[in-house]
């Protein structure tokens, strides 16, 4: 029984490490990523989760969350409603899309305490949605502190198609900068045959830019990793430039 009780505990360790070992990713996903005229409401789903094995972490309430349109930001963050994504603590909330253009949805959550990395992350995360396909700016820099900006169209992809980003950091291209690329497994259809394929893996160029091509439909996310310049309570903390965009 003693033998039996070791064992349960050090499989329960395993377990818990294998998890901490997954890619975060902050998760911005709209129903869609392009809004018609007959269908002008868009809902939106907050998450904080590893993506491809379904996963989740509790998301608090967001420091921000905003949709930029023609240069302007607006803060959504009073129109969220708690929700349940992978069994934690999720945020929605429902957009009226009232003019043709392109909408960028941006979160900036709470610095969250990663126990088993000794840090804290935060990941800025967007996605942009096409309205009536009107958007067309799609490639312009909305000044936050971290941010993949699109060289290719973030919205209106064939699976298959290839993606490029330039990472920023404060303004300006990131050399070198290690991608995460991971897949929102929704329905939990896809199995990677080993560990080391539930997250891709890219480094951006000298210039920041980087290129991945995604094979499958559904949503991809791209998160961009540096360390911040400043400590929260004497601990590093990871910043993270987040991209998801939906491929058809």
């Amino acid at each position: 029984m003693k033998f039996f009780r070791i064992s349960m505990m050090v499989g329960m360790v395993l377990l818990l490490l294998a998890s901490n070992a997954l890619a975060h990713f902050g998760m911005v996903i709209p129903e869609r990523d392009q809004v018609t005229q007959e269908d002008k409401s868009l809902g939106l789903t907050l998450s904080f989760s590893h993506p491809f094995e379904g996963h989740g972490m509790d998301l608090v309430k967001p420091e921000k969350f905003d949709v930029y349109f023609e240069g302007k930001a607006t803060s959504l963050l009073e129109t969220l409603k708690p929700a349940t994504v992978m069994d934690h603590k999720a945020w929605t909330a429902e957009y009226a899309v009232k003019r043709p253009g392109m909408y960028t949805f941006v979160m900036e959550p709470k610095a969250y305490p990663e126990p088993a990395e000794d840090n804290y992350i935060i990941h800025y995360t967007k996605t942009v949605v096409d309205a009536f396909e009107g958007g067309e700016e799609w490639n312009q820099p909305l000044g936050i502190k971290t941010e993949i900006v699109p060289l290719t169209r973030p919205f209106g992809n064939y699976a298959g198609n290839v993606f490029q980003g330039v990472v920023l950091v404060d303004g300006e291209p990131a050399p070198y900068v290690r991608v995460e690329v991971e897949y929102y497994n929704q329905d939990g259809s896809r199995e990677a045959p080993t560990g080391r394929m539930i997250t891709q893996e890219v480094l951006a160029d000298g210039n920041g830019v980087f290129t991945f091509a995604c094979p499958w439909k559904g949503w991809w996310g791209f998160a961009a990793l540096t360390d911040a310049d400043y400590k929260i309570e004497g601990k590093d903390v990871e910043l993270g430039a987040v991209l998801w965009v939906e491929m058809q």
